[in-house]
């Protein structure tokens, strides 16, 4: 059954390599029927294409289905990111239906807005040793096959639930864990100094929705290893989807700033932020964390 979505937010989903899982974002997209859609970077991998392409038939059908939507009045921007960051030459273009730009700031149905960017401005290593962040790309690579091949495994074992050996290494490696901690404070700091309710992002593949001092950190993840997606309600909240589980919800509130929810709170704390940005997102079996959103700017 078709939802209908305000907005729908996407990144990471690196068209043109084999990682790129196709057919789960055709699913989500047949799902989901927007007014909005935003592509937030590293849509096509023009890194990996210079080492070699793979361009299945289900990738085609993505980029002929986004086309698709666009000509019949769906409004979508393309944000791009540092894999695909040669279309940044043509930022306030428009390609077709489809409008290149460099960031954005999305209004919200309730009125909070935010800044869309891909986030590759923030990461120090991408941005001053390229070649550093070449060698990681291609060791990431390496892990998602091997967890596609795992996670048929585990499916075979009838082990249920989902599990991401990309996503263990990251917690496991503590320059990783204060790596992507770093880039959330970055972000959400460069949405706040502009007055801003939040920051919705990508670049790397680590989805959430969590509160850092008080303004709203949303992660769109991937379509490579955890396959998630942001969703916009017709009422302003903001939902974290992974494709078949709602996985994370942003309730709309016009009183109280960005907080964890009370059932939450008392385990995660301070610390428990820290360990949120670790773990990335929460396990699909698991109860969701429930958000509350910052007033309207009208209301303040």
């Amino acid at each position: 059954m078709t939802r209908k979505v305000r907005a729908i937010f996407l990144s990471d989903i690196h068209l043109g390599t084999r990682g790129c899982q196709a057919d789960r974002l055709l699913d989500f997209l047949r799902d989901h029927e927007a007014d909005y859609m935003f592509l937030i970077g590293d849509i096509v991998d023009f890194w990996a294409m210079n080492r070699g392409i793979h361009w299945s038939a289900a990738q085609n059908t993505v980029v002929q289905k986004v086309l698709r939507r666009a000509r019949h009045g769906e409004r979508v921007y393309l944000i791009p990111g540092n894999h695909d960051e040669a279309l940044r030459e043509y930022h306030d273009t428009a390609f077709g239906d489809i409008r290149v730009l460099r960031e954005h700031v999305h209004t919200g149905a309730d009125g909070r807005r935010y800044l869309l960017i891909h986030g590759d401005e923030f990461d120090q290593v991408t941005r001053h040793h390229r070649w550093v962040a070449v060698l990681g790309d291609v060791a990431y690579n390496g892990l998602v096959r091997v967890n596609a091949w795992l996670s048929w495994l585990r499916r075979h074992l009838n082990r249920p639930g989902y599990w991401s050996l990309a996503g263990y290494a990251k917690r496991r490696v503590k320059s990783a864990v204060s790596f992507i901690f770093d880039f959330e404070e970055s972000v959400t700091r460069a949405a706040g100094e502009r007055g801003l309710d939040g920051v919705i992002c990508g670049h790397i593949h680590s989805a959430t929705i969590r509160a850092i001092d008080g303004i709203a950190y949303i992660n769109c993840g991937d379509w490579v290893d955890s396959c998630t997606a942001i969703v916009e309600h017709l009422d302003g909240r903001m939902e974290l989807v992974r494709q078949d589980v709602p996985v994370i919800r942003l309730q709309r509130t016009r009183k109280n700033p960005v907080t964890a929810s009370p059932d939450n709170a008392a385990t995660q704390g301070q610390k428990g932020e820290r360990n949120a940005a670790s773990q990335g997102m929460a396990h699909p079996t698991q109860s969701p964390p429930t958000l509350l959103g910052r007033p309207r700017p009208d209301a303040r």
